[in-house]
């Protein structure tokens, strides 16, 4: 139950690095900020510097910047004043901030001395008529690298693979004690039940652990190499999604905080790594054209345009971001209705 509360400080670094890219932006192009709050009130404390007031609140999932005339551009030093291009970037910089937290994060990831498994990894099946087998990939070849990159264990195989789905993939293999061949597979995007994108199930042979930590001059172009193959693997993931034609498992807030406890149970690099994917979710999802989410206020920026700088009538925004906001409430709601029902069920999201 304690690593449950893990979730907590993590919801807070994404919300609060979110909430800091619409306020410095803000605070840049001199448009007012009446109010910083972290969390959503009841109100627990609040300070006033300059013209701001700093709030911290009660429920901490989620946190806002108030700013003067966001709707309407008659107040003085509005965010609705302001030329589009300087909208734009406020409106977006929330997200931009969650798209970039990644790197700091997987950055801390591999400067964090971490056990990892290490040995050759082995081929145990191939399952018939899979890409596997028309590569001509056999059970007991060791994989020594993938996509040209050396794999010393199965997960780093299983990434590879996944980053490369529906385009060409490179595999050297080991077969024997001295015979070496490199062959290439296209890992399927629908694979059937079981089989996985390239048809071949993975061992570990000689496996030993080891600690694995780098210095921050090595972790930091490693953890924006990262942030980029995080950012491939949720394109493919929705992509895959699309051509099965199936619906993403959703979650809210309480199915977050389960699976960050279950990561939490593994070490502090997994749920670093877990951080990271959620940054760059909420820096996605909040760029929907959904009202009330950046993405709408972006979207009416854009009819703006379209209807040639004429604006939509302040009151008439107002209220369909309060639709948005209530729509998205209630989603919440539905969504963590079920999460509750997972949890009394004893399932797990992680499979």
């Amino acid at each position: 139950m304690i690593s449950f509360l893990w979730f907590i400080p993590i919801i807070v670094v994404l919300i609060l690095a979110h909430e800091l890219g619409h306020f410095v932006t803000a605070k840049l192009a001199h448009v007012q900020v009446k109010e910083f709050g972290l969390g959503f009130p009841p109100r627990l404390v609040a300070k006033r510097w300059g013209e701001t007031e700093y709030s911290l609140n009660l429920v901490p999932l989620g946190g806002f910047v108030k700013m003067a005339g966001e709707e309407d551009p008659d107040e003085p030093r509005s965010l609705s004043s302001q030329p589009r291009l300087v909208r734009l970037l406020v409106l977006s910089a929330g997200s931009l901030m969650n798209a970039f937290l990644p790197v700091l994060l997987l950055t801390a990831m591999f400067m964090i001395p971490q056990t990892v498994t290490t040995g050759q990894v082995s081929v145990s099946t191939v399952a018939p008529g899979s890409p596997a087998e028309s590569a001509g990939i056999r059970p007991g070849d060791i994989i020594l690298q993938v996509n040209g990159k050396r794999v010393t264990n199965t997960s780093e195989v299983i990434y590879q693979i996944n980053l490369r789905l529906g385009a060409e993939t490179t595999m050297l293999l080991r077969r024997g004690r001295f015979n070496q061949e490199l062959v290439t597979v296209v890992p399927r995007w629908n694979p059937p039940k079981g089989q996985g994108p390239t048809g071949i199930q993975v061992g570990m042979v000689n496996a030993y652990p080891t600690r694995q930590s780098y210095p921050i001059w090595q972790a930091f172009p490693k953890g924006v190499h990262a942030t980029w193959d995080l950012m491939v693997l949720t394109r493919n993931q929705l992509t895959s999604l699309f051509i099965k034609r199936s619906l993403p498992e959703v979650t809210g807030p309480i199915g977050i905080a389960q699976v960050t406890g279950e990561v939490a149970k593994v070490g502090i690099g997994p749920l670093l790594n877990l951080a990271a994917l959620l940054s760059l979710n909420l820096a996605i999802i909040n760029l929907l054209p959904v009202p009330m989410l950046d993405g709408g206020r972006v979207l009416f920026l854009a009819i703006e345009v379209v209807r040639g700088g004429r604006r939509l009538s302040p009151r008439r925004e107002a209220l369909a971001h309060f639709i948005g906001l209530m729509a998205i409430l209630a989603l919440v709601a539905l969504v963590s209705y079920f999460d509750v029902i997972r949890i009394v069920r004893g399932d797990s999201l992680l499979k």
